[in-house]
């Protein structure tokens, strides 16, 4: 009997992108979920889909949905609040796990919680395998493969071919607000460490033009210097609002200085849930209107850059969906290389997760 593949969350916005990739492939996911009503919505577009009733915040639940070799898709963030119960659900099943988070304190909380349970059921957990963070390890794992000895220094840019502006789901401005408060996770002179969001700029050439971006957490400081212990440093940027960076950083300073008083992040939690009121996500044509591109830059001790790769594919949420389709669809055939809590690159190799990028159209472009 094939595993089943489980999405949790799939009457949201994400869930719903990645149980249509999901029926494309060929696969028919269990759909799960609180709502009975909005389940039954999303089952009966794609031709009757089974559905299961399970809350995120019960790991009970969720690990009633699942058996050894099962793969849960889970969509529901931010992670950090509403993340860890169905974690735990598949770790202690021995199921294989896929998320979409962006927080990288969340994927070290599974680290350090869920490595060796997940190895000794023979398990592997895909945190982050989204827009989050797949495109730069991707894009790092193979700047730093050119720099070879000579790399010290990695920083990964994640841009936005066209506006964003109107196109982002109320569970990424959730996110993108929760992490004004929280430290940023970079790795400093062979150490990882925090700093504030927002708090540094790193503006490439990006198509010919430079563009700003601001200090964000990456997973690629956690995971890429595993491989390449010659990097030493290791910084991740977003640069969607190229012309804003510079302001982030002192929209940053602000935001953490008033949330060290009680009715200062009372003020800013407030602001915060009034910026992220939103009716879903982009539409096709929205999401059609923009590419993902992210540069990896390596530099050498000296500061001169030794290599510099540019992927460019589809739009952040159509890019997410396929990605985390493609990752449940070969864990579902066995197709992970190593168990536990795992990056893309270790999980498929760097040579599999190129090919398996380039398929959904991610791809290396020129500089």
């Amino acid at each position: 009997m094939d595993p089943t593949i489980v999405v949790l969350g799939a009457t949201g916005y994400t869930g719903g992108l990645v149980v249509e990739s999901l029926v494309r492939r060929g696969r028919r996911p269990v759909l799960a979920g609180r709502s009975p009503q909005r389940l039954a919505v999303v089952a009966a577009r794609h031709g009757g889909l089974d559905t299961r009733i399970a809350d995120v915040a019960d790991s009970a639940t969720v690990r009633d949905l699942l058996a050894p070799g099962d793969v849960l898709v889970t969509t529901v963030g931010p992670f950090e609040r509403y993340g860890r119960a169905a974690a735990q659900a598949a770790a202690e099943v021995g199921a294989h796990y896929v998320d979409t988070t962006g927080e990288v304190g969340f994927v070290q909380h599974l680290r350090d919680r869920y490595d060796e349970v997940a190895r000794g059921h023979g398990a592997t957990m895909l945190p982050a395998f989204g827009y989050d963070f797949v495109p730069g390890v991707l894009a790092g794992t193979l700047a730093a493969e050119k720099a070879g000895s000579a790399a010290d220094t990695l920083r990964v840019g994640y841009y936005a071919i066209g506006s964003v502006a109107r196109g982002l789901s109320s569970g990424t401005r959730a996110t993108l607000a929760d992490g004004l408060l929280v430290p940023v996770i970079v790795r400093r002179d062979g150490v990882l460490t925090t700093a504030r969001a927002a708090s540094a700029v790193y503006a490439p050439t990006v198509r010919g033009s430079r563009r700003s971006s601001f200090l964000v957490s990456g997973t690629e400081s956690l995971f890429l210097p595993e491989h390449f212990p010659q990097l030493r440093t290791v910084e991740v940027f977003n640069g969607w609002f190229p012309r804003a960076s510079r302001a982030l950083g002192a929209a940053s300073w602000a935001v953490n200085g008033l949330a060290r008083w009680t009715w200062g992040r009372r003020l800013v939690e407030a602001g915060g849930k009034a910026a992220t009121r939103s009716t879903g996500g982009p539409d096709a044509a929205e999401r059609a209107r923009t590419r993902t591109h992210v540069v990896a830059q390596v530099t050498g001790a000296s500061g001169r850059v030794v290599s510099e790769v540019h992927l460019e594919g589809p739009s952040i949420y159509s890019l997410t969906g396929e990605l985390v389709a493609l990752a449940a669809d070969r864990l579902a055939s066995g197709g992970a290389l190593r168990s536990g809590v795992v990056s893309p690159a270790d999980a498929f190799g760097a040579d599999g997760l190129r090919e398996a990028c380039a398929a959904i159209g991610l791809e290396v472009v020129p500089r």
